[in-house]
């Protein structure tokens, strides 16, 4: 098992080639030339491959699960999958924090796999009771009323769904942030190998996801839930096999001290706001406190933080002391607040891919030949093939031409990049809107408005344009965020730095299912047909759309304020 810290008569003088900060399998320092870099990471990449493949193929076609075997209303259906969603996007905070407080990132995502394996297991138990998953029913499906699912199978289906974010919450933010931990950020050529490691993960990730979504809907479309959700099952024993395969080439980050990194930062707020009324001369003070060297090593913005450092001239005896590198840390999570909730707009957009964008496929034209019928499920495959073509010309083409203009080895900043993500998800929005008052304009003029089951003369690669925009989206906004939040929060919290960019997909995703349930009580009373109608040709969804539109508009402009502002971290480059 990985070890959690190194002892002192492990380190090693031949620091050239020893990598500051890390210990490999044996507790010993990390050599540079055996171990981490491309080849240690490779396994993490393969493993998050097969871990991505398995959770999308629950994910991707739950909404369709949730109205089919479970009878559950399309607007219903929703939210519980925007819910579920939320939840497990949030709740890795939990899970990035014990284990960068506790247990280590490698033994977390060893324990979050055997977890995760036992609740698709669970999963794929759940189906097996339900009557819709024989041959016959699907045949019928169209034509006959629904039987109300068991009680049991309901209770077991939402016990492992749940079971699934808790080992989501430790997996996903760990795996991503040990494999980074594989490149040293001090030196400049693994430093920006580091950068491009983001573009590549997601572009393995996505890889796999293209091939999983369009097998693993179909599986669950045409064939057998049990079967479709029995593969992930399996794919997560693959995952797991493959991530301890690497063991011995991994790097392992070590604790800079004793004590807790989320204790020292909550400490340096509890010595400012204790130290709020003193005020003896505050800079000079504090400058004296700390020999002069504050004007040289402080940021200017937070300086409230600042006097936490009086602790060190005014504590009571017997009582450590705020240091300068503490109260930095402190001012770099405030400064990530801004950034990360003006990017939630951007995540409530992201959300409608696996709800209402698969709900209007399934309304449409999904034919291809005379026998087959594209699951509309398969559509968010697009999303990642597109994100499968892109991060190759983005780190290939992109960054180098960048380069030449801007100066800036990375072509652009970490927040350009996330910019221009939320200007593409402005623009999605629009195209989604205009093509759903097509789909609409149609269903009225062919007579179909009443008829919910009917297959709407519009074919479902209108749909793709929006699905395009979404990955492209991912490209520029996703993979920015992660390696944002990565790269500014303090050493010790990366796991956490990776659930930041995590948890604003959760938070956007409860915001959007709070921004549902609020419009359908309104556009819904008295009598009234609500936008989210179960029969879709009386809905209006393009409504919604185009309110998403303009609040990602004002997302978009309050960030950029923001980020003009940004002071990024000295160790990054801007």
């Amino acid at each position: 098992m990985a070890p959690n810290a190194m002892p002192e008569s492990s380190q090693s003088p031949l620091l050239e080639v020893t990598v500051a900060g890390a210990v490999d399998h044996k507790g010993l320092p990390a050599k540079r030339s055996t171990s981490g870099g491309w080849s240690s990471s490779y396994f993490i990449i393969g493993t998050g491959v097969a871990e991505r493949a398995a959770y999308y193929g629950v994910e991707a076609n739950l909404v369709n699960y949730l109205t089919g075997p479970l009878g559950e209303s399309t607007a219903m259906a929703a939210k519980n999958v925007n819910t579920w969603y939320g939840v497990t996007t949030l709740l890795p905070l939990i899970g990035a924090f014990v284990a960068d407080s506790y247990i280590g990132r490698y033994r977390t995502v060893v324990i979050a796999s055997l977890l995760y394996i036992l609740a698709l297991g669970l999963l794929t138990m759940s189906a097996t009771l339900s009557s819709h998953d024989s041959p016959d029913y699907r045949h019928t499906q169209k034509t006959m009323s629904s039987s109300s699912p068991s009680q049991l199978q309901v209770i077991l289906f939402f016990l492992s769904l749940y079971l699934v974010t808790v080992a989501e919450s430790g997996h996903k933010p760990c795996l991503q942030a040990f494999g980074a931990d594989q490149f040293d950020g001090e030196d400049p050529k693994e430093c920006k190998a580091k950068s491009s490691y983001f573009n590549w993960l997601n572009f393995s990730l996505s890889s796999g996801l293209s091939v999983s979504l369009l097998i693993l809907t179909y599986v669950q479309d045409k064939l057998s839930w049990v079967l479709g959700f029995g593969i992930p099952c399996i794919m997560l024993v693959v995952a797991l096999l493959l991530f301890l395969s690497g063991t011995n080439t991994y790097r392992y980050s070590v604790k800079r001290d004793e004590n807790n990194a989320f204790g020292r930062i909550s400490k340096v707020f509890v010595e400012a706001a204790r130290n709020w009324r003193l005020s003896p001369s505050s800079e000079k003070a504090i400058e004296e406190g700390v020999q002069g060297t504050l004007s040289h090593q402080c940021s200017p913005k937070f300086k409230f933080l600042n006097k936490a450092l009086l602790g060190q001239r005014f504590s009571e005896e017997g009582r450590k002391a705020c240091s300068i590198n503490d109260v930095e840390e402190a001012k770099a999570i405030l400064r990530l607040i801004p950034i990360w909730s003006t990017s939630l707009i951007y995540a409530m957009v992201q959300a409608q891919s696996s709800t209402f964008f698969t709900k209007q496929g399934n309304t449409m034209d999904r034919s291809i030949g005379m026998d087959f019928d594209v699951p509309s499920a398969s559509l968010m495959s697009i999303i990642t093939i597109t994100v499968v073509l892109f991060v190759p010309i983005y780190d290939l083409v992109f960054v180098p031409i960048a380069t030449i203009f801007t100066r800036n080895p990375y072509g652009i900043t970490m927040l350009q990049r996330i910019g221009i993500g939320l200007s593409l998800s402005t623009i999605s929005m629009a195209i989604a809107a205009l093509v759903e008052m097509k789909r609409l304009r149609i269903a009225q003029d062919h007579g179909l408005v009443d008829m919910p089951n009917a297959t709407i003369p519009m074919r479902i690669w209108w749909l793709v344009p929006q699905y395009v925009l979404l990955g492209l989206n991912n490209v520029f906004a996703y993979i920015g965020l992660q390696e944002f939040f990565y790269d500014q929060v303090p050493n010790e919290f990366r796991s956490i730095g990776i659930s930041l960019s995590i948890s604003i997909l959760g938070m956007g995703s409860f915001l959007s299912s709070f921004l549902i349930y609020f419009l359908e009580k309104i556009t819904g009373g008295d009598n009234q047909e609500s936008w989210f109608n179960d029969n879709l040709n009386k809905a209006h969804l393009d409504y919604f759309y185009w309110l998403l539109l303009g609040l990602n508009a004002i997302g978009l402009a309050t960030y950029m304020h923001f980020a003009k502002s940004y002071v990024y971290n000295r160790r990054s480059v801007s």
